[in-house]
């Protein structure tokens, strides 16, 4: 997969599958959308997938990437605009995708959020190491994202490959950038009669053993407020769920009826 940082940009495998749906991947605070690749592969049996990449300088508030990702999406279905669209938002990009969904609801078939990080401000200690961030220097970030670890994932689930994927990615996002993606985390609201209007099945996933968020009374909160929702607790899992060894997203869909089966039809007309 390759990718220009100009700005939010998708992430397109080597080879496209126009007749199958369009599967929207929302990462979380890296920003990358590499961490989706040990799940792509599974993916890929069933999906056309896009994962978004956000510019390491990338400052924009909500509303801006909002649009820009939408663009993205438009542009996308300009080139196949009848097959249905999966918007998969995990952590920040779980924040960022009821953004999108409650704005334009339109496109998407159906939403899969991942230990969304809407319970952010719920964590008081979170809150306020983030109030402070702006006063620590920024060469203290690298060593800072090594003692974030333990918190963003269950480590004796994730192979040492993956885990050296995941510092990568922490490290790899500019001090000044942490602190505003922090500052959107703190600010995010959505009124809940926007996510009562949408009509579109939900699936909201979370790690039981998550330490970062409490993403099981969150995904409890949601799934009271959303007219069509599913819940998936994963009860080893942490806050990086989708890179542990034993977490299939793909089979998790299945198991929930959320894969669509092919239509000749539709395949004809590609």
């Amino acid at each position: 997969m390759t990718a220009f940082e100009l700005k939010p940009c998708f992430l397109t495998p080597n080879h496209v599958k126009p007749e199958y749906p369009l599967f929207i991947y929302l990462p979380g605070m890296d920003g990358t959308g590499e961490l989706l690749r040990s799940q792509t592969a599974k993916l890929e049996l069933g999906f056309d997938i896009r994962c978004l990449t956000i510019p390491k300088q990338d400052l924009s508030s909500w509303d801006v990437l909002t649009r820009n990702v939408l663009d993205l999406i438009h542009a996308e279905l300009e080139k196949s605009s009848h097959r249905p669209v999966y918007l998969c938002g995990e952590s920040f990009g779980g924040c960022l995708a009821m953004k999108i969904v409650t704005q334009s609801s339109y496109l998407f078939k159906r939403v899969i959020l991942v230990n969304p990080a809407s319970s952010f401000h719920l964590q008081s200690w979170l809150t306020s190491i983030s109030q402070v961030t702006n006063v620590v220097p920024s060469w203290l970030y690298s060593v800072g994202a090594l003692g974030l670890l333990p918190f963003l994932a269950s480590l004796s689930r994730i192979s040492n490959s993956d885990r050296q994927k995941l510092l990568a990615a922490m490290r790899s996002v500019p001090a000044e950038t942490i602190n505003w993606r922090l500052s959107l985390l703190r600010e995010f609201k959505i009124e809940e009669e926007k996510l009562q209007k949408l009509k579109q099945e939900v699936l909201l996933i979370a790690g039981g053993n998550d330490r970062l968020l409490p993403s099981v009374s969150e995904i409890q909160r949601l799934n009271d407020i959303l007219p069509n929702a599913h819940n998936v607790i994963l009860p080893s899992s942490g806050h990086a769920c989708l890179l542990e060894k034993d977490v299939n997203l793909y089979t998790i869909l299945q198991e929930n009826e959320f894969v669509e089966a092919m239509k000749n039809s539709y395949s004809r007309r590609i």
